[in-house]
């Protein structure tokens, strides 16, 4: 995937056509997601000491899942929403992963704030639901 402009006869060379600013945005998040995804991967491999637990040097222990499962399991749970609400994950991209605001999301997915809000909250919590697992909806009833 080609971002940015890069000069003949360099390797790697490529001129990206974007159609509209929404096709930048939406090939940059899908770029970072990658990036994001493959880092979480590599670190996980045993030869990076992925069986390994960090342990830091702080009294206080504090309890938070790790990142890197946290994006996998985003990864999984992005794949499979896709199937069911494609625009749903477009939102998502532009939000996590581009850096966008609620407005300017809707603005590149040309669709009303109003929905672009409706798919958000609805993307979010499909996700939780997705990630956490029915155990998390019984602890919070």
């Amino acid at each position: 995937m080609c971002l940015v402009a890069t000069p003949p006869g360099e390797p790697g060379a490529c001129q990206p056509q974007w159609d509209s600013r929404g096709h930048f945005f939406a090939a940059a998040g899908q770029a970072m997601r990658r990036i994001l995804v493959e880092n979480a991967r590599r670190k996980k491999r045993l030869k990076q000491g992925g069986e390994l637990a960090r342990q830091e040097l702080v009294d206080i222990p504090i309890e938070l899942p790790d990142v890197h499962e946290d994006l996998l399991a985003l990864d999984g749970a992005l794949a499979r929403l896709k199937s069911i609400d494609p625009q749903a994950v477009e939102l998502i991209h532009l939000r996590y992963f581009a850096g966008l605001s609620l407005a300017k999301a809707a603005k590149t997915l040309r669709i009303p704030s109003r929905t672009a809000d409706r798919v958000w909250v609805y993307a979010r919590a499909w996700l939780h639901r997705e990630i956490a697992g029915p155990e998390s909806q019984r602890q919070e009833k």
